[in-house]
């Protein structure tokens, strides 16, 4: 009599039940991990923001970024005199503006509307303040 070697069909399908089980338990917990990392990676930028424009408003005289002869991003970005204009006395203060990781967009909104998804990041001139400009409830960070 000859001996067969190989799986039978039952054999396979238990194991195609087991790994489709623990495909369903750990795939969500990638899901979550990407969430709270892009959470992570955009209170750090908030951060990183704020504080160079607390910066820069001590080296203005209390200004905020935009109020002098160069829009908000560029005065960030760049260099700039005690007035707010072109010149080399301080900046640049961010290498560049970072992206909002939820809607990857670096654009800045200036006193415009918060939470439309129509740019990265918006801020307040009026006050200073500055938030992200995604439609995911963020503003409020």
């Amino acid at each position: 009599m000859k001996v067969r070697k190989g799986f039978t069909l039952v054999e396979i399908l238990i194991v195609v039940v087991i790994l489709g089980i623990l495909a369903a338990i750990v795939i969500p917990q990638f899901s979550d991990a990407s969430t709270d990392a892009k959470e992570s990676a955009l209170r750090s930028n908030l951060q990183t923001i704020r504080s160079q424009i607390e910066l820069y408003k001590i080296h203005h005289n209390d200004a905020l970024p935009g109020a002098g002869g160069l829009s908000f991003t560029n005065a960030l970005t760049g260099q700039s005199n005690v007035d707010g204009d072109s010149g080399t006395d301080y900046g640049p203060y961010l290498k560049s503006m970072p992206e909002n990781p939820f809607n990857d967009s670096a654009s800045v909104d200036v006193d415009g509307t918060v939470g439309d998804d129509s740019d990265g990041w918006h801020f307040d001139s009026s006050n200073g303040d500055f938030c992200a400009d995604d439609s995911n409830d963020h503003a409020a960070w």
